[in-house]
């Protein structure tokens, strides 16, 4: 332990950064089948309503946003020292105790989403929600519970602004593999259950989400495990500065300030943040959500194109994503998100313009690199802003990070509910193309206006050392004052 914490202390090891960056495997893993294909799923195979299936969404993305500050909050409390943690002695600090039981609750859900209703397929469709919601629910709990603690462990494990980038960059690299993954093996069930290569997906395709489902999980799960092996959870310390090697410790001077939620909360810029995080969200997950759906309603394509256009966004995205941490260090945070803007742009444009048999055979193709080159630098660009606005106030960087997916969850659960309730109900082919233009277009331009206007926050702790210096001297200078008055 003692190894791992100087290690931590420096540089990060090559096995701490990688064991760190799989941590996240099994959440991205089902993230990946809830926004490609919960909607493909309930609407085209299980026939439910557009709209009921909306709902469902909802429901787990409301669930999703009401869990991550109570779990962030949690987190943090933990943090400082919490009596229920009984898994310490196995080494398993808060943080990572959090992320076993989100991990747990995951496992024990997530395949009953993709499943046909247990003793009750032929039951009515509100019944049917009432049960698929119930699973939601737990799912999105134990999702929560993974996302805050991993993200909460990255300014504890190093202090350094372009160490945590890169933990960002590798966990973000990391999802990119495990989305595609999953459309790799999308691709290979439907094409090697296919009889004929032009059919859509319709209920026949049931078991073959099945099958997907319980391949991506039990990858997940050895990714988990691998995580809880290789990442140690530093002790807390005292303060950190995001710009120096050194631990901040000035053992005459009073103990700092701590930057509580609610301090946090009266930042003006805290606000920013979560509506810059919030708008990156919604292009990345809408992209994602409707593509599917698009090429099935507006392009008509076969039910391959399902697999290996969104497969084609997430290797352009990951191949952007070896590059976003070189562009975040020597452009900037505030560039670097303008270069992703225009690229997340230039796809929802050429979504708008493109017709024809080619544009839907080799053009879509093009479009979904942009998109996935846009999502990746737009994407951890955000969560750089985040990191930075934590800075060494990390006892509360949980809450942050909670309060920033509250903000993501909600918005993307009312705008697929409200996208769902709108579509016509007879055939309308451009609904979905509208829909990824300019909506996905106008989140882009929205989070790129509150980067421009974000001012950087100093960090409480700095504030507060710095406060303590000033009272010290003047404690100092009252003490001689009156020495000498006394010797007077």
């Amino acid at each position: 332990m003692e190894a791992a914490a100087t290690e931590v202390a420096g540089e990060l090891g090559a096995l701490l950064r990688f064991s760190y960056g799989i941590g996240h495997v099994l959440n991205d893993i089902c993230a990946s089948m809830w926004f490609t294909y919960l909607l493909v799923f309930f609407h085209l195979v299980l026939k439910f309503d557009a709209t009921n299936a909306g709902l469902l969404m909802l429901v787990g993305q409301v669930a999703d946003a009401l869990a991550t500050p109570f779990v962030g909050i949690e987190v943090d409390r933990g943090a400082t020292g919490c009596s229920w943690n009984c898994l310490a002695r196995l080494g398993f600090g808060h943080r990572k105790t959090w992320h076993l039981v989100g991990t747990l609750c995951v496992l024990a859900s997530f395949p009953f989403i993709f499943f046909p209703c247990i003793g009750c397929e032929s039951s009515d469709e509100w019944a049917q929600l009432i049960y698929y919601s119930a699973f939601i629910v737990i799912f999105q709990f134990g999702w929560a519970s993974v996302q805050i603690s991993h993200l909460s462990l990255i300014p504890h494990l190093s202090p350094h602004e372009h160490q945590r980038t890169k933990l960002i960059a590798i966990r973000y690299t990391f999802t990119v593999i495990s989305n595609i993954l999953v459309y790799v093996i999308t691709w290979t069930i439907l094409h090697m259950t296919s009889d004929i290569t032009d059919d859509q997906i319709g209920p026949q395709d049931m078991f073959k989400f099945q099958h997907i489902v319980l391949i991506g999980l039990a990858i997940g799960i050895f990714c988990s495990i691998f995580f809880h092996c290789g990442t140690p959870e530093p002790p807390p310390t005292r303060s950190m500065s995001i710009d120096s090697s050194q631990e901040i410790i000035e053992p005459n001077l009073p103990a700092r300030r701590k930057m509580s939620p609610k301090k946090f909360m009266k930042v003006p810029q805290f606000y920013q943040v979560a509506l810059l995080y919030m708008c990156t969200r919604l292009f990345v997950n809408l992209s994602q959500v409707y593509m599917p759906l698009y090429l099935h309603d507006s392009l008509k394509v076969n039910a391959e194109a399902l697999a290996t256009v969104p497969l084609a966004m997430f290797l352009s995205s990951f191949a952007f994503s070896f590059l976003v941490g070189h562009v975040n260090k020597f452009c900037g945070r505030k560039i670097s998100y303008l270069f992703g803007a225009l690229l997340g742009g230039g796809a929802c444009a050429w979504v708008y313009f493109g017709t024809g048999d080619f544009y839907s055979k080799y053009e879509i193709y093009g479009v979904a690199s942009l998109f996935g080159a846009g999502s990746s630098v737009l994407l951890v660009t955000s969560l750089g802003i985040t990191a930075d606005f934590i800075g060494s106030d990390s006892e509360s960087g949980a809450f942050v990070y909670g309060s920033m997916s509250f903000a993501d969850k909600l918005s993307n659960g009312l705008a697929v509910t409200a996208i769902q309730s709108f579509k016509c109900l007879t055939e309308c082919p451009h609904y979905y193309r509208n829909m990824l233009s300019f909506v996905c277009g106008g989140a882009a331009l929205l989070g790129f206006l509150a980067t421009v206007t974000l001012i950087p926050r100093k960090s409480h702790n700095e504030d507060a050392t710095q406060y303590n210096r000033l009272e010290n001297e003047v404690h100092e200078a009252d003490n001689s004052e009156n020495h000498s008055v006394q010797e007077h």
